[in-house]
């Protein structure tokens, strides 16, 4: 499977993954994408994973595998793509919201917080602010280099 930027030609797939397996989706838009990866092998769309960038941080979103490609650490492999991504661009911290994968996440680095601790900017967007139910396990992970500063 090939990890790679998303184009124009996987927004309806991405959003029928997203759909799938029940992660929001109703406020994805063609410009998102430009922070998108997806996973494509054997001619279909696997995976996918996303970032809401807001300044110096950003919101990870998005992460979906579809079900019969499960278990082969793809998901893994997503994450670290698109953390190496937000770094790259100069993200500091990336935040998230969970409902169903807070000890995956937690096993990938990232630590829970209260959600009001979210930035002002994360609490906005839509996926924080109106998609995303209360119940939902805020997370962080600071870039590495970050921590070292």
């Amino acid at each position: 499977m090939t990890i790679q930027p998303a184009s124009p030609d996987d927004f309806e797939t991405v959003r029928a993954l997203l759909q799938r397996v029940n992660l929001p989706h109703e406020d994805l838009t063609p410009a998102h994408l430009e922070h998108v990866l997806v996973a494509h092998g054997d001619a279909a769309l696997h995976g996918v994973v996303g970032l809401e960038p807001c300044g110096d941080v950003a919101l990870l979103r998005s992460l979906a595998v579809a079900p019969n490609v499960r278990g082969q650490g793809l998901g893994t492999r997503l994450v670290t793509a698109i953390e190496q991504r937000a770094w790259d661009e100069g993200v500091r911290t990336l935040y998230l919201l969970t409902t169903t994968a807070a000890s995956y996440f937690q096993a990938h680095g990232y630590e829970h917080i209260e959600r009001d601790a979210l930035p002002e900017s994360i609490r906005q967007t839509d996926e924080a602010a109106r998609l995303c139910p209360a119940s939902a396990t805020s997370m962080r992970k600071q870039c590495p280099a970050a921590e070292q500063a």
